[in-house]
């Protein structure tokens, strides 16, 4: 008899669509920081592929923000979790 891995096993990743995510974000979490800011995970809808995040610190009220959160972080996640389609930012 085989036991619950606790594993997403609906994908062939071995993480939850969330944990990937995740592991994104705290990649790119230094680079955020050594400018002063960082980054908060909201939600994830693995249904639409929506992930929504706040920028936080000096990333949320800096004048380059858009570019951040569209060329850094939407870009990579795209890359990286295939389920992602749209990042926004509250």
């Amino acid at each position: 008899m085989s036991r619950p891995s606790g594993k997403d096993t609906e994908t062939s990743h071995p993480d939850t669509l969330e944990q990937r995510v995740l592991d994104v974000l705290e990649n790119l979490r230094p680079s955020l920081r050594a400018d002063g800011g960082d980054i908060e995970l909201l939600g994830v809808d693995g249904d639409t592929g929506l992930v929504r995040v706040r920028l936080t610190g000096a990333c949320r009220s800096c004048s380059a923000s858009l570019v951040t959160l569209t060329m850094g972080v939407e870009a990579q996640l795209l890359r990286d979790v295939p389920e992602v389609r749209e990042v926004i930012a509250e």
